[in-house]
């Protein structure tokens, strides 16, 4: 029995040994980081600019991989049912945690599929609409769709995409039920904002920003308690008449459930190498957004996130009684 319990011993010491052989090495191939959105969105943008800069301090590549579909759960999905090595990297945006309440027959645990890298950026969101839409500023705004809901068409990217839940918060400020028209992606439903076949949009500033400046779109509010330093003369939606409106879209890093905590580790150390580059920063601040401070780049941080973002916003869904499935 003492030479079973050795034996055991040994082999155990052997498999610990290659484990943490295999994290100190990683990674020896590249990386796939799936975006659960179509390219050229906001995710994506922010996840193309991490990727790089990861990239570069890992020494493999970082394949950005869009694997959009069902309001990023597709991608999600494909994320928790991968090899758990640290090869495939899941980023996403809130939508994993109101995903939570939005499906109620998910295939995956939001909280307890995956581990945790850490929240890479809190974009905040701007209420817009096609350039020659009627109300000048947000107070004629709110007024003028109160009064022309049914004649209003609201864009979003899909049931469960940020731009879905904003506008859902929209409506329920307004108290108007405006036509919504959902797109695969934030791409084509910014394409049809700029076109005029829609109204009107809630989206992320890294989507909405050149086009504002650009003026392609009219901008109306941001979603923070604060105006913007890239518009300072844009109101916020409080101070337009929409008293407590608040949101804004984070971004967190995951990879499947068992992942090596060494390999972990290493992640999450080259997430905070990339925030702290201040080409990331520069490029971030262009988009209307800054990058998280190293003490949220971590695991620890993005679990307790999403924990509380999982809780904040299960009452507003059910209330809502809107659910993807």
């Amino acid at each position: 029995m003492t030479s079973f319990f050795r034996m055991a011993g040994l082999a155990a010491g052997v498999w610990l040994a290659a484990t943490s052989a295999e994290a100190q090495s990683f990674p020896e191939r590249q990386i796939t980081m799936i975006v659960p959105f179509a390219a050229g969105g906001p995710t994506d943008t922010v996840g193309r600019l991490i990727a790089e800069k990861m990239s570069a301090d890992l020494g493999q590549q970082i394949i950005v991989e869009n694997v959009g579909g069902a309001g990023g759960t597709l991608g999600a999905g494909r994320t928790a049912s991968a090899e758990a090595d640290g090869y495939t990297m899941l980023l996403h945006h809130i939508g994993m945690a109101t995903s939570a309440t939005l499906y109620r027959k998910l295939a995956y645990d939001p909280l307890n599929d995956f581990d945790y890298v850490g929240l890479v950026t809190e974009v905040p969101m701007t209420i817009v609409a096609r350039k020659d839409f009627e109300p000048a500023d947000m107070k004629a705004f709110v007024s003028y769709v109160k009064e022309n809901a049914d004649q209003i068409t609201l864009a979003n990217a899909g049931i469960g995409a940020a731009s879905h839940l904003c506008g859902m918060l929209l409506m329920s400020a307004l108290e108007a039920p405006i036509v919504t028209v959902p797109y695969k992606g934030t791409g084509p439903a910014m394409t049809d904002l700029l076109g005029g076949q829609v109204d009107i949009m809630c989206d992320q500033t890294t989507n909405t920003t050149e086009q504002i400046k650009g003026g392609t779109i009219k901008g109306y509010a941001v979603t923070t308690p604060e105006r913007l330093a890239i518009f300072p003369d844009m109101p916020t939606a409080a101070e337009g008449g929409l008293e407590g409106f608040e949101v804004s879209v984070w971004h967190g890093i995951y990879v499947p459930k068992g992942t090596p905590a060494d390999v972990t580790s290493r992640l999450s150390a080259s997430l905070q190498k990339a925030l702290a580059d201040p080409e990331i920063a520069n490029r971030l601040g262009e988009l209307g957004t800054t990058p998280s401070p190293a003490a949220d780049a971590t695991p620890e941080a993005l679990k307790a996130k999403l924990e509380s973002e999982i809780a904040r916003w299960k009452p507003v869904i059910e209330a809502a009684g809107v659910y993807a499935d």
